[in-house]
C-alpha cells in the first residue's frame, strides 16, 4: 500500500513549477559536477527533493491561507464591516 502511494505521489500532479524546479535542479547538479563545487551540489539536491516529493519552501501545501467562505469568517468580516463604516452608527 506504501508504494502505491510513493508511485502515485511521484508520477501524478506533475505542473510547471514541478517540472522547472526539476530541469533547474538537473542543471545545477551538472553544473556542481563538472565544476566539482559541494555546495552546489547541495543547492541542487534541493531543488531536486522538491521536484520530486512535489513541495515547496512550505512544504506541502503548508502556506494555504484559510477558506474565507466559513461562516465564522463571515460574521467577523460583518462586525468589522460595522466597526468601520460610520454610516452604520
Amino acid at each position: 500500500m506504501a508504494i502505491d502511494t510513493i508511485k502515485s505521489n511521484l508520477f501524478n500532479n506533475w505542473h510547471l513549477v514541478r517540472i522547472l524546479r526539476l530541469l533547474f535542479g538537473v542543471f545545477i547538479l551538472i553544473q556542481a559536477i563538472t565544476t566539482g563545487d559541494f555546495f552546489i551540489g547541495l543547492i541542487a539536491s534541493i531543488f531536486l527533493l522538491q521536484a520530486i516529493t512535489n513541495t515547496g519552501c512550505c512544504g506541502a501545501s503548508g502556506c494555504v491561507l484559510p477558506d474565507s467562505s466559513t461562516k465564522e469568517n463571515k460574521v467577523v468580516s460583518r462586525l468589522n464591516m460595522k466597526k468601520s463604516n460610520p454610516a452604520n452608527e
